[in-house]
């Protein structure tokens, strides 16, 4: 496994989490979302619908961020998640 790093200031940059073990998933999105800053985000891609993860997203930071699906399975799912500007 390789360790993926994430430009967290430049806007939609990828964050592929498929290669990593399901256990460690949210942790890895959790540590990129705590450093973008406002107006700034990622693509996440992934091999499921990661809607409990914007479940959580939601219930830890309401309204802090934006998520729009770009792709919906079956094969890949691809999210745009962004830090909302202030």
């Amino acid at each position: 496994m390789t360790t993926q790093t994430v430009a967290p200031n430049k806007a939609f940059a990828d964050l592929d989490v498929r290669s990593y073990p399901p256990a460690q998933r949210h942790a890895l999105i959790f540590d990129v979302l705590g450093k973008l800053q406002p107006g700034k985000g990622f693509t996440l891609i992934n091999d499921h619908d990661p809607k409990p993860l914007y479940y959580q997203i939601e219930a830890e930071h309401s309204g802090e961020f934006s998520w729009d699906y770009v792709e919906r399975g079956p094969a890949v799912w691809r999210v745009q998640v962004g830090r909302k500007a202030s």
